[in-house]
């Protein structure tokens, strides 16, 4: 690291390169290439195998340039501008050598334009007419490849390949899979997979950058070919709906139909780059299965039928004013998405304050994130990432703790895999399994599950007791430092091996190593947080963060990777039981006037229920009634049974959602709502960035966006919430909340903002606490280890985890219903380590019985030593293997989120 920043230190100081372009003169930094210099000038110079993401192929030639005193032509887009060089772009001798390198290129290229889906956009077929090249006096000697025929989102056709070797490369420098390479030579070249295996059985994880990169007919999305002419497409801009990294899209449609997925190489946070669900998970809401009509029911036991709009709101505002009346306002409660826009989730909790009365308000967030909002709150001051997702690339130690980044965020592993391979940062993993960013970490902390605070605490004590914290940031930004030493001094690197099984000599390198640097950016995932310490995990990050200064800087701070696309926002509008809007509290006496002004009622100040307590009263028969928005606890709960059973004891269940969930299953009315593609709205990511979600479909006919059906209800009961966009929703929440004032629909267009934005003016705040901390000093919380609440013992052996995977998201409902998708992972796993296998007499792809003290599943194994002998590993993805029906019965102590990474079970062949 001292090496790379004399380098730089050097190359800054390094004078620069003067030279001379088509008769424009220029000044560059050393090692500058002629094609990005000419670029500077605005000279456009053609290329087929350029990409500013790669390295400098040189392969094409379409680049070549003539240099005053060269004897040959040179190639631009790799050779380095030097003093003095004098470059021609369209010499007749450029011109020439370009045309005949096209000429070429067609000579072993199908003649097939009229009928080539790439048509349009193929990069050939452009530079064939700029340059006027109809024909080639050459014939080519290779023989024709036949298109495979292996199915899934990638189709290939080998015989339109030239060759530039894009996707070879940004298969192995961006997406570092290494799934194409060159095979044979001359006429016989070809990008082949290893041993000409199918994409599948290569290992692809489907991400297209292959298909974005090409610039012919090559490789295409299947699912667009024979759709649609590029020029017979609109292309609109909007943002994913699956994890919270919240790329940018750009939806090609046609015919209220959506063709294609693509992404902007300018527009962040992913510049171009998208996952296997992002590219091609989107048809799921043209699928059959999708509800259309408002269901009805008297009970539960009775079968659903189709109703009218009028019949459903009136049978549910008679109901909900019927429970308001008879039991109180508390006997309702409301959970609302993270999954939905800002707005709906805005007007869900306005809707439970102002319409209903009551605080009891939660939203999907509790069973995943909210112990970061309890933690970062306690330490910080604000339960929010700390920096913008850019910053990971210029980290020079990256500390990632319990995050599979790859397989839940993608997009976001992509930046760490640039910061190890490219930029030289050193990577340190926390995480029980063996997931893929190990094959690039510098140190691999291999813990016990749930034994994440005690490791913490060691890295705290090495820190102390060899005098590498802050002295100076602790001093003068930090508070209680006192407080921490004496608690971690009991952890020892020996102690802490006890309980974590990670050896000494590991956790003293690994303290050594993030405390030795001034960029030091932690990232954590759910394997923090789903613990019963999960909050405490948080604040023990927060101190690591703390202790040695790396907060308030670019390239560091402390980031919750974020699980859906819209945890930040769905908290940050409140749709929590102890807080408005950006986390003001109900019960602050100048928040709660303030917003019981705004909306024309007293508004209740008591903190409400969170999500598990509502089960729990609804089992208990106190809470009577729910409001279930986009939300399918059955699945993704904890100890679904609990949850199945208590929502079952409701009087009255509304659950309003795009297909019929288990959820929906036990509810007296379903409404249909729009997905997506059919709304305008606003997501907030994990590095708070508010972008603009923009309807390019019309919805089925009679669907209703989430926001319109709960102004409907409202009114029906008797409240008037009326608005006629959601950006009228926007104006009405950015007046209520500080953060948010300078925000609207107009600064929300590209590349959105990242709040808090204080005014009109405000450009944003991509990093936190630069020089104070929203609560004014940092926190520091001395925090003990306590064990998991359920550890395996002589009936139940051996300990469950669980956690997402690549190819499905949450339960599924979207994800499965993309055949795409479906094509590559339609069924559920557990994974075993082979000591146990052999112990068990288990074999990879035999089913078996997974048992809990809470239930029981059927599943297929996968022996691997990903896991740790004495865990298995399983996902919640698949509606026929009931993750959730095991897990539990642990919940985090102050953010009562559940404890889904620990629990005992047993296997049984």
């Amino acid at each position: 690291m001292i090496t790379q920043a004399v380098e730089k230190v050097a190359a800054v100081k390094a004078k620069n390169v003067s030279l001379t372009i088509d008769g424009k003169n220029i000044e560059v930094v050393p090692g500058t290439t002629i094609l990005h210099a000419a670029k500077m000038l605005g000279i456009e110079i053609p290329t087929l195998c350029y990409d500013h993401r790669l390295s400098n192929a040189g392969a094409c030639r379409m680049c070549v340039v003539e240099v005053e005193g060269a004897r040959t032509l040179t190639v631009s887009c790799a050779t380095p501008a030097s003093e003095g060089m004098n470059v021609k772009t369209m010499s007749d001798r450029v011109l020439k050598a370009r045309k005949m390198v096209l000429e070429l290129l067609w000579s072993d290229h199908p003649n097939d334009c009229l009928t080539c889906d790439k048509s349009g956009y193929c990069g050939l077929q452009t530079l064939m007419y700029q340059y006027g090249v109809k024909t080639s006096r050459f014939q080519g000697m290779a023989s024709r490849k036949v298109p495979e025929k292996e199915g899934g989102a990638i189709f290939r056709d080998m015989d339109k390949c030239i060759l530039c070797g894009k996707c070879v490369r940004i298969c192995d420098e961006v997406q570092c899979q290494h799934i194409y390479t060159f095979s044979q030579r001359g006429f016989k070249s070809s990008v082949v997979t290893a041993f000409n295996e199918t994409l599948k059985e290569a290992g692809c994880v489907y991400c297209g950058h292959c298909v974005s990169v090409c610039p012919t007919g090559a490789l295409m999305e299947r699912a667009a070919i024979g759709k649609a002419r590029a020029w017979e497409t609109k292309k609109v801009n909007s943002v994913c709906n699956y994890c919270g990294v919240g790329c940018s899209l750009e939806l090609h449609v046609k015919d209220n139909e959506i063709i294609k997925v693509t992404a902007d190489i300018k527009s962040p946070p992913n510049y171009g780059s998208l996952c296997v669900k992002g590219r091609f998970g989107f048809d799921f809401y043209k699928h059959p299965d999708r509800l259309k009509s408002p269901l009805v029911r008297d009970s539960i036991d009775k079968p659903f039928r189709k109703a009218s709009w009028d019949e459903a709101l009136s049978l549910i505002s008679e109901k909900f004013k019927q429970i308001k009346d008879k039991y109180g306002p508390d006997a309702f409660g409301c959970l609302s998405s993270s999954r939905g826009t800002n707005e709906e989730n805005y007007l869900a909790q306005k809707f439970a304050r102002a319409v209903m009365g009551t605080n009891n308000m939660d939203n999907c967030a509790r069973v995943c994130h909210a112990p970061s909002v309890t933690g970062l709150r306690s330490a910080l001051g604000s339960g929010a990432a700390t920096n913008s997702l850019d910053d990971i690339e210029g980290a020079e130690v990256l500390l990632i703790c319990g995050s599979n980044t790859t397989e839940a965020h993608p997009i976001a592993s992509l930046k760490v895999k640039k910061a190890v391979r490219q930029n030289g940062a050193k990577l340190i993993v926390i995480d029980p399994r063996e997931i893929e960013l190990v094959s690039m970490a510098t140190i691999h902390l291999r813990l016990k599950p749930g034994t994440n605070v005690a490791l913490i605490n060691g890295l705290l004590n090495v820190i102390i007791k060899e005098g590498l914290e802050n002295k100076e940031f602790i001093a003068q930004r930090t508070e209680h430092f006192e407080m921490l030493k004496p608690v971690v001094e009991y952890y020892t690197p020996e102690r802490v091996e006890e309980i974590t099984g990670v050896p000494r000599g590991k956790i003293i390198e690994a303290a050594r190593l993030y405390a030795g640097t001034k960029k030091g950016m932690i990232l954590y995932g759910l394997g923090v947080t789903e613990h019963k310490a999960g909050s405490h995990g948080v604040m023990s990050l927060a101190n690591l963060a703390l202790i040695t200064g790396n907060i308030g800087r670019p390239n560091t701070g402390i980031n919750p990777l974020r699980g859906q696309n819209n945890v930040q926002g769905s908290c940050d509008m409140g749709a929590l039981p102890d807080v408005y809007t950006c986390y003001q509290r109900v019960d602050n006496d100048e928040a709660n006037k303030k917003f019981s002004d705004a909306w024309g009622c007293k508004l209740p100040s008591k903190p409400g229920l969170k999500e598990p307590q509502m089960y729990r009263a609804a089992d208990a028969g106190k809470l009577k009634a729910m409001y279930i928005i986009g939300y399918d606890p059955a699945t993704t709960n904890a100890n679904i049974n609990f949850v199945s059973q208590a929502l079952k004891k409701l009087e009255f269940l509304v659950v309003q959602e795009i297909f019929m969930t288990e959820t929906a299953e036990l509810a007296h009315i379903v409404l249909p709502a729009s997905c997506f593609f059919e709304k305008d709205g606003t997501f907030t990511n994990a590095e708070r960035r508010i972008r603009k979600l923009k309807k390019v479909i019309t919805r089925p006919d009679d669907t209703k966006d989430d926001w319109e059906i709960i102004c409907l209800i409202a009114r029906a009961i008797g409240y008037q919430m009326d608005y006629k966009h959601p950006s009228e929703i926007m104006d009405e929440l950015a007046r209520l909340t500080p953060e948010f004032k300078g925000v609207d629909y107009d600064r929300l267009e590209g590349d959105g903002l990242i709040w808090p934005v204080w005014d009109k003016n405000h450009p944003g705040t991509p990093i936190m606490h630069k020089d104070t901390f929203t609560r004014g000093k940092g926190l520091f919380n001395d925090l003990a280890y306590t064990h998991s609440e359920e550890l395996p013992d002589e009936e139940y052996p051996l300990m469950l985890t669980t956690g997402r995977m690549l190819y499905h998201y949450n339960n599924s409902s979207m994800t499965l219903r993309c055949p795409d998708i479906s094509f590559i992972s339609s069924e559920g796993f557990v994974e075993i380590h082979p000591d146990d296998a052999a112990e068990l007499e288990i074999e990879t792809g035999q089913t078996v019985n997974v048992v809990s003290r809470r239930g029981e599943v059927q599943v297929k194994a996968v022996v691997t030593k990903r896991s740790l002998p004495g865990t298995v590993f399983m996902t919640f993805n698949y509606p026929d293997v009931l993750t959730n029906k095991l897990t539990g019965p642990g919940e985090d102590t102050l953010a009562l989120t559940p404890e889904y990474k620990v629990c005992a079970v047993k296997i049984e062949s």
